[in-house]
């Protein structure tokens, strides 16, 4: 194990450890969670853009594949079931 210190602004850092409260993990495991997506994407996990026309393609693109190739369940019983194949 090490240690990794990063210097960033007190702004952004209480944005981040809100919205990882809101997700249930501390800044730690947010931060090892993404360095370990850097490492399995050999590169960020992202493609980093301010355009919000491009973001808004992005997402759409990802929930037009989701809708013609995600699974599709009739009830919660069935996804759980599916879950805990």
């Amino acid at each position: 194990m090490t240690t990794v210190n990063v210097r960033i602004e007190e702004k952004t850092k209480k944005a981040a450890n809100k919205v990882f409260a809101d997700i249930g993990i501390d800044m730690s495991s947010g931060i090892k969670i993404f360095l370990q997506q850097v490492v399995n994407e050999k590169g960020l996990p992202f493609k980093p853009t301010k355009n919000p026309a491009a973001l808004r393609a992005i997402w759409d693109a990802e929930v037009e594949h989701a809708i013609k190739h995600g699974k599709r369940y009739k009830s919660g019983k069935e996804l759980m079931d599916d879950l805990l194949k």
